[in-house]
């Protein structure tokens, strides 16, 4: 038989204790009910998709490559203008035939040069393709920053006030939706470079990435603008919108402080669709020649410069085809996980 003192000290008694029991499941439950924000739920969705994790890493490093251009081929030894087919300096390391054509296999790969090199003029493919990764990614990235805060600005103004400033901001938008998009880019890109720059005289590189934001910046917008001006149309009838409005409050605090943080979702996840989309508007405006030229490295230069070398050496296109078609697919993928984990009945 077990003594009072052994059963007052022992654990089965404070068990058997009514008081103690509530107050432990209490706080026990305090603690599973922990309150988290809509950010904090859509990252533990996020984390738990595979498939968006591994996207969002390989977009990330790309951008690091992107970054690290100058430290990478510092690395390899090689840059981006040098003509080692051409340059006296290199007489003693040939990396072209007789013919103009890369010696070796798979394009001339070689420890020197990790990705071979270009046909006729012997520059390096890996020190182009990082560097012409740079002059992309950051280029549509900064494009795509302007033209979502405009479509934003002019979306929520026009489905926030509504009446005639909606009306004229929705004929502007679709005024500028009516220019054939393709189209106006080779066309605008000659008229905005020659408006400023002297015909007789080279376009200066920096001047050329100004003319294609401009051009991408003006012809962009228009989708996230529909996007938010809808979104915001339903959200300024709900009641906390209505609430803020009985309570004094201005309308630019409603639309940051009420009406901004719920479409934070949207905007996301268009900016995950527009950036590769924007990428790829830049390679085609340099594909056509009417975006950066010799010699700024850039995705699309090398496309165009694979087109013109195919039948000659058809290995030239594969490091730039794989690294674009890989960014492209994991972007979007990044996308559809984004969208997800914001809304996970959309999946559904």
């Amino acid at each position: 038989m077990t003594s009072p003192t052994k059963a007052e000290g022992s654990g089965s008694t404070v068990a058997l204790d009514p008081e103690l029991e509530v107050t432990s499941e209490v706080t026990k439950g305090t603690k599973k009910l922990e309150g988290r924000s809509p950010g904090q739920l859509m990252w533990q969705r996020f984390k738990r998709d595979r498939t968006g994790m591994f996207c969002a890493g390989v977009v990330i490093f790309y951008f690091v490559v992107a970054l690290c251009a100058p430290l990478l081929t510092s690395i390899s030894g090689t840059n981006p203008y040098t003509l080692y087919g051409q340059d006296p300096t290199y007489a003693d390391r040939p990396v072209l035939d007789d013919f103009g054509l890369p010696l070796g296999y798979f394009g001339g790969v070689s420890a020197d040069h990790w990705f071979g090199v270009e046909p006729q003029y012997g520059r390096d493919l890996f020190a182009m393709l990082v560097y012409g990764m740079r002059t992309s990614l950051f280029m549509a990235l900064g494009v795509t920053t302007l033209l979502m805060l405009t479509g934003i600005i002019i979306g929520m103004v026009g489905g926030y006030f509504g009446g005639r400033t909606d009306y004229w901001l929705g004929r502007v938008t679709d005024f500028f939706l009516s220019f054939p998009q393709q189209l106006f880019f080779i066309a605008f890109m000659p008229v905005v470079t020659a408006f400023f720059v002297d015909p007789r005289e080279e376009t200066p590189t920096y001047f050329r990435a100004l003319a294609i934001l401009i051009v991408l910046w003006l012809l962009g917008w228009m989708g996230m603008a529909r996007i938010v001006r809808s979104t915001v149309l339903s959200l300024r009838e709900r009641e906390f919108v209505e609430a803020a409005k009985v309570a004094g409050a201005s309308p630019g605090r409603i639309v940051r402080k009420e009406i901004l943080p719920n479409i934070v979702s949207p905007i996301l996840i268009q900016f995950t669709y527009q950036l590769p989309s924007t990428i790829l508007s830049i390679a085609f405006l340099s594909f056509a020649g009417v975006g950066f030229v010799e010699p700024t490295p850039d995705w699309g230069r090398l496309f165009a410069a694979g087109a013109k070398y195919a039948e000659q050496n058809p290995a030239f296109m594969f490091f730039p085809g794989v690294a674009l078609v890989i960014f492209i697919l994991c972007f979007n993928l990044l996308g559809d996980s984004v969208r997800d984990a914001f809304d996970p009945k959309s999946g559904r």
